[in-house]
């Protein structure tokens, strides 16, 4: 069911901004905006700025930019009527909506049916733990056993699936789902060969594991009986929706604690996240038993940029997690890591020694990686010179992977004091990691050029494989390749054995072309930004710019798509007596159009206050020089379309040889050079012959 204009602008006016990207990613104040890490993409210095008072978000590095509820699209890849139904939840406003029917339920949004199902599937298996006899008798008693209250796993939705084999999927298909959505959410199994269906949870305690915003996505099933054929832990296939390389067990309900508390303790499995919550250190995730992965670290650095590990007594468990400290400091995080006694995990020892004693242990025994790997590894190598070589390369090749120059030079020194060897030889090394690290990238990158070059000259619909050790053999008309061949290159890595002609490059756009493009663009700045404004108060007030511009260009259609669609919004508003104001523009339900006015109202960079309050120097704004921009920007954007109109006549007069044609073509170049003095004289530049 579609929803009222009115609600929706409820739901806008209640889901302010900082606020809805503030549960996503740690704000901090510079100026008049809010600055942070993008959440779209990784990088280490904050290029995602937030407006408070204008309602939207940018980012200046990839470029992402909308509003509340653009941003919730975005980051959990809703459509438009679910991200505001997101919203309306977040901040209670009700919506009266119909149940939904089959045949609604079917016409749903793929993405979208997937977390309805998943909701539906969450509700049923905690329904079972509370409801049902088996679960109750089953399935209640283990979380009891585990020493979890009905708080924490109702804060953690834990549930029951029944020893039946198809208990849920009969309950879901007749309360409407489709089997396609069931089977495409990882909850039913079907072999239509066998003309069966199944549910994939059967006689398990359920962890339902969610996304940032609280959606259930995903499951993680525990046994609970001891059965050789059986996996202890059965996770949800990956889907539509759930990624397990992009997601944190936990994240949910820690993400304000790792907020407020500026560091994420990191652990292996869900009881221990549940355990440690219920304990009240709640700024914990764990990566639910798969190796730390990029997205999973840029996740954390969300919210902090610090980061605890947490492992268990097992020495082969700590090395193999290793690989992932590195990636921790390469995305510029700070990373400690903390080992329990032998045979205690977070969930056993917390439970033994309490949260006060247990936090006290993390702070007391917390190592940054150089001094955990030294103690680890050191023992290991004894006195063999070339154990502890390898050791020494091992930690500068760590060391190197931090992207802070200060963070190295400390992280050196120490070294070089552990391991009693001269800084300036880890430097040395750390210089040669550096210089191999450059030389693949570009023999990448030539491998990549080499392979798009290749792929320019092939015939068209033939691709060609990314693998570069098993080279396609295939036969297309005349033209034959084997492996053999393989096509002039070594492995596409090295210097070409037959240099392929470069393709001639693009040509670049005409100037007047860009120009005119840049002043229509100058031109749908001023309007989104100041358009009901008075142009001039003291000389025409009542005028706004609005009014003034669209009278000046009367007639003019614009060049580029994007701002001929803005200022067709601007006509039409203006004949309906109204103003297509800021807010307007930013909100705007067509996406293309709310992020180019968003990327025509966001400032990257803003005059301090300091200038007047404390240096007494007057900075003019835009507003204090509104009439003349306008007026300016009227002449350049004549001017562009009077510069295309000459290009546009001299080349029909290069065509035509017909005297009457000529004549008459000759008449309007001189008219357009004519318009050109005069408008060059207004501008004060140079006239041109």
């Amino acid at each position: 069911m579609r929803l009222d204009q009115e609600t929706i602008e409820r739901i806008k006016q209640a889901a302010q901004v900082a606020d809805v990207i503030g549960d996503y990613v740690s704000l901090k104040k510079k100026g008049a905006n809010l600055w942070a890490c993008c959440p779209f993409h990784g990088e280490k210095s904050p290029s995602f700025s937030v407006s408070p008072a204008k309602g939207i978000y940018k980012c200046f590095g990839c470029g992402k930019a909308g509003d509340s509820v653009r941003f919730i699209m975005d980051i959990e890849g809703l459509g438009y009527g679910e991200a505001l139904r997101h919203l309306a939840k977040k901040y209670n406003i009700t919506i009266q909506e119909s149940p939904l029917t089959d045949e609604q339920l079917q016409a749903q949004n793929a993405r979208e049916s997937l977390y309805i199902a998943l909701n539906y599937a969450k509700n049923y298996y905690q329904n079972n733990l509370f409801q049902h006899e088996e679960g109750q008798s089953i399935g209640y008693p283990y979380f009891k056993e585990r020493g979890f209250s009905d708080k924490t796993i109702k804060a953690f939705e834990l549930g029951y699936s029944l020893d039946i084999w198809d208990a849920f999927t009969k309950d879901a298909l007749k309360n409407g789902y489709s089997i396609d959505v069931l089977e495409k959410a990882g909850l039913t199994i079907r072999k239509p060969e066998e003309n069966k269906m199944f549910d994939r949870f059967r006689n398990r305690v359920i962890f339902p594991i969610h996304n940032v915003s609280g959606k259930t996505i995903a499951f993680g099933a525990r046994i609970l009986r001891a059965d050789k054929n059986q996996p202890k832990y059965l996770n949800s296939p990956e889907t539509e929706v759930y990624h397990k390389s992009n997601i944190l067990y936990g994240i949910y309900q820690a993400k304000n604690a790792i907020r407020s508390k500026d560091v994420c303790y990191l652990v292996e499995g869900y009881t221990d996240v549940i355990s440690l919550y219920q304990a009240g250190i709640e700024n914990v995730v764990a990566s639910s038993g798969t190796s730390l992965t990029l997205e999973q670290i840029r996740l954390i650095a969300r919210f902090t940029q610090n980061i605890t590990v947490l492992y268990d007594g097992d020495p082969a468990g700590i090395k193999a997690s290793l690989r992932g400290m590195d990636m921790i400091l390469e995305e510029g995080l700070n990373v400690k890591l903390v080992v329990f006694p032998q045979g205690e995990d977070p969930d056993s020892y917390v439970q033994k020694i309490g949260s006060d004693a247990f936090v006290q242990y993390i702070s007391d025994h917390s190592s940054d990686f150089i001094t955990f790997k030294a103690e680890l590894f050191l023992k290991e190598a004894g006195n063999d010179p070339f154990k502890r070589a390898e050791l020494i390369k091992d930690m500068v090749g760590s060391i190197s992977r931090i992207p802070d120059s200060i963070k190295r030079s400390v992280f050196f020194q120490k070294t070089a004091s552990l391991m009693q060897i001269d800084e300036g030889l880890l430097i040395t090394e750390s210089n040669k990691l550096a210089l191999e690290k450059v030389k693949q990238k570009e023999k990448d990158a030539q491998r990549d050029n080499n392979r798009q070059r290749l792929q320019s000259d092939l015939p068209s619909g033939i691709t060609l494989s990314t693998s570069t050790n098993n080279l396609p053999s295939f036969d297309e008309g005349m033209m034959s390749f084997s492996e053999e061949d393989n096509f002039g290159y070594e492995e596409f890595g090295g210097a070409p054995a037959t240099v392929l002609p470069t393709p001639e490059p693009s040509p670049l756009p005409q100037i007047a072309n860009y120009a005119t493009t840049l002043h229509e663009q100058e031109c749908i700045r001023l309007l989104i930004n100041h358009g009901t404004r008075e142009v001039d108060p003291a000389v025409a007030p009542g005028i706004t710019l609005m009014q003034y511009v669209l009278g000046e260009i009367d007639g003019l259609q614009f060049n580029t798509p994007i701002y001929q669609e803005m200022l067709m919004l601007c006509r039409q508003k203006f004949l309906e007596g109204t103003v297509a104001d800021t807010q307007y523009f930013l909100s705007h339900p067509i996406a293309e159009i709310q992020s180019e006015s968003i990327n025509l109202v966001a400032e990257k960079h803003s005059v301090s206050e300091a200038w007047l309050s404390k240096h007494e120097i007057f900075v003019p704004t835009e507003l204090d020089k509104l009439a003349d921009m306008a007026y300016t920007n009227i002449l350049r954007l004549k001017k562009s379309f009077n510069d295309d109109h000459l290009s546009s006549l001299m080349k029909q007069l290069a065509q035509t040889k017909d005297p009457q044609e000529q004549n008459t073509l000759l008449m309007q170049f001189m008219q357009a050079k004519e318009v050109e003095k005069q408008i060059a004289k207004e501008l004060g530049t140079v006239v041109v012959r």
